[in-house]
């Protein structure tokens, strides 16, 4: 009897040496960190241009400009759709440049002094069903731009489309244009004209901080 006490009293204790052990080794278990390894593609205006093509003269003689301002806060997505999708901008006309001052002054005060609204161009980049469009508010209209878009290295981003005036109501300010350019946009047969297509052209890249 004795030793089949001594000998129950031994698995007892054996038992509960054994059920500490697991214990501790359990409290020593450290949480395993996570590192949020994930891509990052962010957009921002200092390294965004927005360049503008017109034409003059039947032959359609190109006249290139930029806008040197483009203003909308930072945005990032997991890929270049979601950070360029639903970003919005706006647009100071103040800071036209064509490298030619006095051409500056005609586009500001004659195009787009005669519009609506002259202050800002404002617009907002969508990403739907795999395309890409820019929905531009000009001279009080609002319109969509189609956009083609290609991105190199996952990172530089261009976004073209031509913009045609007639759709922003803009026609009266290229007439008005057209008269304070008259004679600078004769081409050689003496025909004054100035088309109302205008090509753009958006450069970014897509930082990653």
């Amino acid at each position: 009897m004795k030793s089949t006490k001594f000998l129950s009293l031994f698995v007892i204790l054996t038992l509960g040496l054994t059920s500490c052990k697991q214990e501790k080794k359990e409290d020593k278990t450290e949480p395993i960190e996570t590192v949020d390894n994930a891509v990052k593609y962010i957009i921002k205006p200092n390294g965004t241009s927005v360049k503008w093509t017109a034409y003059k003269t039947t032959e359609k003689l190109p006249v290139g400009g930029e806008f040197a301002t483009l203003n909308f806060d930072a945005k990032e997505g997991s890929t270049p759709q979601e950070a360029l999708n639903n970003l919005e901008f706006a647009i100071p006309i103040s800071n036209l440049l064509t490298k030619d001052e006095s051409r500056d002054l005609k586009i500001k005060t004659s195009f787009f002094g005669a519009m609506l609204d002259t202050e800002i161009i404002k617009g907002k980049i969508k990403y739907i069903n795999d395309a890409y469009v820019a929905t531009i508010t000009m001279n009080g209209v609002t319109e969509d731009l189609p956009l083609e878009v290609s991105i190199t290295d996952e990172r530089r981003v261009s976004l073209k489309g031509t913009m045609h005036l007639k759709d922003w109501n803009a026609l009266g300010a290229l007439e008005a244009l057209n008269k304070v350019c008259f004679d600078l946009h004769k081409g050689a047969d003496g025909v004054s004209k100035t088309w109302e297509d205008v090509a753009i052209e958006v450069n970014t890249y897509l930082r990653d901080k």
